[in-house]
C-alpha cells in the first residue's frame, strides 16, 4: 500500500556559515543557521518520509538539545528514514521537493543536488523531483533572510 507524507522546513541565513542544501555546499556571502548542517531540503525530505511512515518529525529521531547532532552532516538524517523505511518491509517509491530561495541561484546546483539526495535515500536519480523558485521578492525569504524547502515523499509498505 503507498503512503504519502509531507514535509517542510526553513532555517534563517546568516553570516559565518556555510551554505549546504541537499547536501551540496553552494557559494554564498551566508548560509543557514542551526544545529546541524542546516540543510532545510534534506530536513524537508527527511520528515516527508518519515511522514509517510506514520512517525514523529526529525526533531524527535534527532533533536536539536543532543550534541551529537551539533554540526551533523543531514546526509545522516537522510539515510536514517531510508532506513526506517526498509525495517519496515517497505520501499521508497519517490520523493519530489522545491526549495524556495530568493539567492542565491539554485537551478545550477540542482543537478549535483538530486545525486546527493538519491545517494542519501537510496533511490535511483529519475525517482527524485527537485525544483527551485524564488518568493518573488516577498516575506523573509524574499528579503534573503532565509530559505525553505517543502516536500513529499510516497512509501511502499505491506499491508
Amino acid at each position: 500500500m503507498i503512503h504519502v507524507g509531507i514535509g517542510y522546513d526553513v532555517h534563517e541565513l546568516v553570516v559565518g556559515r556555510k551554505l549546504i542544501l541537499g547536501g551540496v555546499e553552494i557559494p554564498h556571502t551566508k548560509g543557514l543557521d542551526g544545529h546541524s548542517d542546516a540543510d532545510a531540503l534534506a530536513h524537508a525530505i527527511t520528515d516527508a518520509v518519515l511522514g509517510a511512515l506514520g512517525e514523529a518529525d526529525i526533531g524527535h529521531f534527532f533533536p536539536n538539545t543532543d550534541p551529537r547532532w551539533k554540526g551533523a552532516p543531514s546526509r545522516v538524517f537522510l539515510e536514517e528514514a531510508a532506513r526506517q523505511v526498509r525495517l519496515r518491509g517497505g520501499r521508497l517509491v519517490n520523493v519530489d521537493a522545491s526549495v524556495i530561495a530568493e539567492a542565491p541561484k539554485i537551478a545550477p546546483h540542482l543537478a549535483a543536488m538530486k545525486a546527493q539526495l538519491a545517494s542519501a535515500l537510496g533511490l535511483d536519480p529519475r525517482k527524485v523531483g527537485l525544483k527551485a523558485t524564488t518568493n518573488e521578492r516577498l516575506g523573509f525569504i524574499g528579503r534573503q533572510e532565509g530559505i525553505a524547502a517543502m516536500a513529499v515523499a510516497s512509501v511502499d509498505l505491506p499491508e
